[in-house]
């Protein structure tokens, strides 16, 4: 396994911690795709939660518009250039309640597509030896192109609902290839440390 790199959060604002290497590895319960080590953070409101919980949530998918993050900006969290890009995924509906359960009934299709259509759109960063992909961005947010330099702090999407992903969140993981495929994780920190689930960070 790789040393761990220092990464700043992609991000402003308020956000909980899910799927932290913290507390589980893999985080997220596979180790497909270099993603054992990766974290998701969901954008929530002044008061540290996301979209009200309604009867309509329970029987239906909701618009990801009605969640606070949906189009928060996306910030790179190191120095470094960008490897790739994509962006042609569409947003698709949130999904909780008993939609949540359907949705999680096709998760095994979804990994037979591979990493396009777990990632939905992304942009990967070369940052040393490692690779930086902030997934799940918002279909036509993305700003940067292949061979771009970026440094920490500066925007690159927004965050959207595209890809493996029930609400509007940014995944992030760390890997030492651009290929997910071959790719091995690579432990990562943020500001120092590596929060836990359901933390919530205030970025600033």
């Amino acid at each position: 396994m790789s040393a761990t790199i220092s990464l700043d959060f992609p991000f402003t604002g308020r956000w909980t911690v899910q799927n932290s290497p913290a507390d589980r590895v893999p985080s997220h319960g596979t180790d497909l795709f270099a993603t054992a080590l990766a974290i998701d953070f969901v954008p929530v409101n002044a008061d540290g939660r996301t979209a009200p919980f309604t009867a309509g949530s329970l029987v239906r998918p909701e618009p990801p518009e009605r969640f606070p993050g949906f189009g928060r900006a996306i910030l790179a969290p190191a120095d470094g250039v960008v490897v790739a890009v994509a962006d042609a995924a569409l947003d698709h509906p949130a999904y909780r309640g008993l939609p949540s359960l359907r949705y999680a009934m096709t998760q095994r299709r979804r990994i037979a597509e591979g990493w396009p259509a777990l990632a939905g759109n992304h942009v990967m960063i070369g940052c040393g030896e490692a690779v930086i992909a902030l997934c799940h961005l918002r279909h036509g947010s993305i700003g940067v192109e292949v061979g771009a330099r970026v440094a920490t702090g500066e925007r690159v999407g927004e965050c959207g609902n595209t890809g493996n992903s029930t609400e509007p969140h940014i995944h992030i993981q760390s890997m030492d290839s651009p290929d997910p495929s071959r790719a091995r994780p690579v432990p990562m920190t943020f500001r120092g440390s590596l929060p836990r689930n359901g933390e919530i960070i205030d970025a600033g």
